[in-house]
């Protein structure tokens, strides 16, 4: 059913969004839409670069009679999130998106669909290979690994960039402007696993999974309330420990370390003569949750089924500490913002607990719009999991991007989309990571800006992009381009 979106309008837009979606390009696998990115732009005759760490650079030269306008950088991220339902059969490196339309929307068959970044992607090389637009000079900066570290935006080299004006496609609210977002740093907590081969006679093996929620980005969607996965997994294994001595074999809960997660699986062992009072418990514990995020997530799942006995079980003083550090820490939304209301200032997703052969680590993403409110927030959850036991490691940190309400652009396209559409568009300060922090403290002189049409549930199964918006978005832009101030 894929190709049926190429029949949508802007159908340059569409036709290369599909193309997209026939590239697998979850990040760190980015080579192959990399090189498609960098022909692109060579096939059209223009100046393109690849710079060492994988940001494309492509150079359109103005139209006759707007050479002295200011120059404008088109700019949006080549990588995805990967995310599929547990029952979906999907190779994110190797296999292409099967998307579909679905009434006033685009989404994909059981995974993440890629319109985030990619129908930003595709706006900007649109622009690139339309012979009919009117516009100043154009670059279009298409950045690498975005999704898990924002690497091409760090790396990015001052004096590779000529233009004045960075109109970032990343927004996902058609009628939003985005003037500022949320920095962020990673809180890694690695746990020396514990273990034991002398399993007590006796015992049932069991593996419960927390399957079901909706998840999301975990800056959009953070103030939403929706369920953590780690959070329910490790509430119901302390409450069925302290009650019938549940052992904890593995743990994989999350995926990614910007999605809220959606699923947890375990392996546990209990006393065989107590196995039927702990799938009452279970039970119990499930209906409980349920009632409390009922209105938010109708679909969670909570099951206990029969597993094969592992070969070891977490020894119980190691058990503990886990559990209680994991249901310990912070999580969700810290802090709304003074200063802008509805505006969710700090805030921390518990993204993974995965078990491997040595270790158990424990992966969270501070986010906030205050860098020291950040740095203390990475600290509380580093005294939690160091009371624990874990080393922990504070790494990836990048800066907000303060609104600057002057703005010249900002002013200039408030203006044109208020003639264009008869209303005011909204201010948004995201709490999510936006590339322009990090770009702007590089190039300090860009004047910046961030849109995008309406994207619904990014880094999940349900993502889906609004048809109608997408062509507003493009009008848009297009009408942006040919009202860019001059130098």
């Amino acid at each position: 059913m894929s190709e049926e979106i190429r029949n949508l309008e802007p159908k340059q837009l569409w036709d290369i969004f599909y193309a997209l979606t026939q590239i697998p390009r979850p990040s760190r696998h980015e080579q192959k839409v990399q090189d498609w990115a960098v022909k692109f732009g060579e096939n059209l005759g223009l100046e393109t670069i690849k710079d060492e760490v994988g940001n494309v650079i492509i150079r359109k030269p103005a139209t006759a009679g707007m050479e002295n306008c200011k120059g404008v950088i088109l700019q949006g991220h080549l990588d995805m999130v990967p995310q599929k339902n547990s029952d979906k059969d999907h190779d994110f490196v190797t296999d292409p998106i099967d998307t579909f339309v679905d009434g006033n929307w685009v989404t994909a068959n059981g995974t993440t669909l890629g319109a985030d970044n990619g129908i930003g992607v595709s706006s900007a090389l649109a622009v690139l290979a339309s012979k009919t637009l009117k516009h100043g000079p154009v670059e279009v900066l298409l950045t690498a690994t975005e999704e898990t570290g924002m690497d091409g935006a760090i790396g990015l080299k001052g004096g590779l960039l000529q233009g004045d004006i960075l109109i970032n496609t990343d927004t996902e609210e058609e009628g939003t402007f985005s003037i500022g977002c949320a920095g962020g740093i990673d809180v890694t907590a690695t746990f020396k696993k514990k273990m034991t081969k002398k399993i007590p006679k006796k015992l049932s093996a069991f593996k419960l999974k927390v399957t079901g929620l909706k998840g999301g980005h975990s800056g959009v969607d953070i103030h939403l309330g929706r369920g953590n996965a780690n959070k329910v997994f490790f509430r119901i294994l302390k409450e069925v420990n302290n009650a019938f001595g549940v052992v904890l074999a593995d743990i994989q809960g999350g995926s990614l370390r910007n999605a809220i997660p959606r699923e947890a699986f375990g392996v546990v062992a209990v006393k065989t003569k107590k196995a039927d009072a702990f799938i009452e418990k279970v039970s119990e514990m499930a209906e409980i949750i349920k009632a409390e995020l009922v209105l938010v997530e109708p679909d969670l799942l909570i099951e206990v089924e029969t597993a094969g006995m592992p070969e070891s079980i977490m020894k119980k003083g190691f058990q503990k500490k886990l559990t209680r550090a994991v249901w310990a820490a912070p999580n969700d939304v810290v802090r709304m913002s003074d200063s802008m209301s509805g505006t969710v200032e700090t805030s921390t997703n518990l993204a993974t607990v995965k078990a491997g052969k040595e270790n158990v680590v424990v992966s969270c993403l501070v986010r906030s719009f205050s860098e020291t409110a950040k740095d203390a927030l990475a600290s509380r959850l580093e005294s939690v999991f160091k009371l624990a036991g874990a080393s922990v490691v504070l790494d990836g940190s990048y800066p907000g991007w303060q609104p600057n309400i002057e703005s010249e652009i900002l002013e200039v396209m408030k203006n044109l989309y208020s003639d264009q559409f008869g209303k005011t568009p909204e201010l948004l300060a995201m709490h999510a990571g936006l590339e322009c922090g990090i770009l702007g403290s590089t190039y300090t002189n860009w004047d910046m800006i961030s849109i995008g049409p309406t994207i619904k549930f990014p880094h999940s199964p349900d993502e889906k992009v609004n048809i109608e918006t997408v062509q507003k978005y493009w009008d848009f832009l297009l009408n942006t381009l040919e009202n860019i101030p001059t130098k």
